[in-house]
Order: C-alpha cells, then sequence, then structure tokens
C-alpha cells in the first residue's frame, strides 16, 4: 500500500497521529475534522496515499464514495442533520490543503450559518468528541 512519509493523513491513518476515529475498513479510514464547518463535519480519506481526485485508484475512490455516503446517512439519522454537502478539493486552486484525497462530510442543519468556501478555524474538542461518540455508537 502507497504511503508518504510527510503526509499528515497518511500519519493519521497509521496511527502515528490522533485522531477521533468513527469508521474504518480495509480500504478507508473516516475521522472528525478538527476544523469543522458544522457539528459532526468529518473526513474520509483511503488507506493509501492519493494526492489528489486526479491520482486515486478507482477502486479507492468507490470505496470513499462509499464510506461517504455511509456516514452521511447516519448524520441525517444521529445528528439530526438536514442534509449533508460532500466536498473534495483537487488543488490549491480548489482549496486543498491536506495533499492525500479525502472528502469532506458536511452535515447541514437548517440554520448553520456555514457558506462554502468557509475559513477553518479550530473547533471544539469536546463537541468534536460527542459527534464523534455519536457517529460511531
Amino acid at each position: 500500500m502507497a504511503t508518504d512519509p510527510d503526509c499528515l493523513f497518511c500519519k493519521i491513518v497509521a496511527g502515528d497521529l490522533p485522531s477521533t476515529r468513527v469508521y474504518e475498513d480495509d480500504r478507508t479510514v473516516a475521522f472528525m475534522d478538527i476544523n469543522p464547518g458544522t457539528r459532526g463535519h468529518l473526513l474520509v480519506v483511503p488507506r493509501a496515499h492519493a494526492r489528489d481526485l486526479l491520482a486515486i485508484e478507482a477502486g479507492d475512490l468507490a470505496a470513499v464514495a462509499h464510506t461517504g455516503q455511509r456516514l452521511a446517512a447516519l448524520q441525517l439519522e444521529r445528528l439530526g442533520a438536514d442534509g449533508v454537502n460532500l466536498l473534495n478539493s483537487c488543488g490549491s486552486a480548489a482549496w486543498q490543503t491536506v495533499f492525500h484525497f479525502h472528502l469532506h462530510v458536511i452535515p447541514r442543519y437548517a440554520d448553520d450559518p456555514l457558506r462554502l468556501p468557509y475559513t477553518p478555524a479550530p473547533g471544539d474538542e469536546a463537541e468534536i468528541a460527542a459527534a464523534a461518540a455519536e457517529l460511531a455508537a
């Protein structure tokens, strides 16, 4: 499996950096975004390193999409979200900041103030952990 020793998300997948995981399988890992746009915002990444949408292997892309779909349904069911945004940024001009393919799964609430693009800011750690516990239950 391809990895990049300098990649933040490869380190998270390997368990070398902490994360709040909510799901994992043989091809994907899902964890909470530490700069959430809304309550329950999470990321789905392939275990194998791929720089971006143009570099990811088709099977890994399908696995990430499937995991994203599964977790989006849980956000609606368990967090009471009214909708979900799935977002991928490919390249710096498209707001990609971590160069390991990832899918943002962003629950949306009727009254949330999030407008895309948003400026990430640190989230409340307790709230991130509470949302993760609800999703992982």
